[in-house]
């Protein structure tokens, strides 16, 4: 990796260029959950946990969502820009977080991702992540799923 780069915690004041990288990043699915004032819940309730990485010129180039809830942790919306893939920024993002995690008592986390997005599978099982079968995913939300 190279040292062009600058991990920090993300703040609420990264939020428009966040999404932005969001937007553009295939597999993210966004939806009310991902508003500024539900992005700033999420990071109040779990402070320091959420990372950006940026350029020494400033520009965010990756951003993950880091929280838990008391006994697991959750990685949501990794994301690195394009140009600065295959660099090892995306797996830093998560080893950093799962570090967090561990200083918390945090030893089992989960991530969602789409069924239909074989570059991200590929990313998540050659960083060691399980595929569980045996589990579902079902969700409810004020407007349906």
């Amino acid at each position: 990796m190279s040292h062009e780069h600058t991990f920090r915690v993300l703040t609420i004041d990264d939020y428009d260029l966040v999404r932005d990288l969001w937007t553009k990043t295939e597999g993210i699915g966004l939806n009310e959950s991902d508003s500024k004032d539900a992005i700033a819940a999420f990071l109040e309730r779990n402070p320091g946990l959420s990372l950006v990485v940026q350029t020494t010129s400033g520009e965010i180039v990756g951003a993950v969502l880091c929280g838990h809830d008391g006994r697991r942790g959750y990685l949501h919306h990794l994301a690195v820009i394009k140009h600065e893939r295959g660099h090892g920024l995306g797996a830093e993002l998560v080893d950093r977080c799962l570090a967090r995690l561990r200083e918390l008592g945090i030893r089992k986390t989960n991530i969602f991702l789409f069924s239909d997005h074989p570059s991200g599978r590929s990313f998540w099982e050659h960083q060691r992540w399980c595929h569980r079968d045996d589990l579902l995913v079902m969700q409810r939300g004020e407007s349906g799923c």
